[in-house]
């Protein structure tokens, strides 16, 4: 299974607490294309989100996102690891 990092913009003033609802969000329906969001982390300041995911394919993250809400096409394979 690939893992892959996605970015999300226009997060701005983003609570904690909104965070965990958009992650729970993916997390219910991410079964459905076989792909497993692991973890997010959230800078308000710039107003970006970050998610670690794995999967068959960025398509199929990018599926989920768009499903619960919140889209991106900010999306890297993370082939490399050490």
């Amino acid at each position: 299974m690939a893992k892959f990092m996605d970015v999300h913009s226009g997060f701005h003033g983003v609570t904690p607490q909104q965070l965990a609802d958009a992650h729970d969000a993916d997390l219910k329906i991410e079964g459905e294309e076989g792909v497993h969001f692991e973890r997010a982390w959230l800078d308000p300041e710039a107003g970006k989100v970050f998610c670690l995911s794995s999967g068959p394919s960025k398509e199929a993250v990018m599926r989920i996102h768009e499903r619960a809400g919140h889209p991106t096409t900010e999306i890297y394979e993370l082939s490399t690891e050490v």
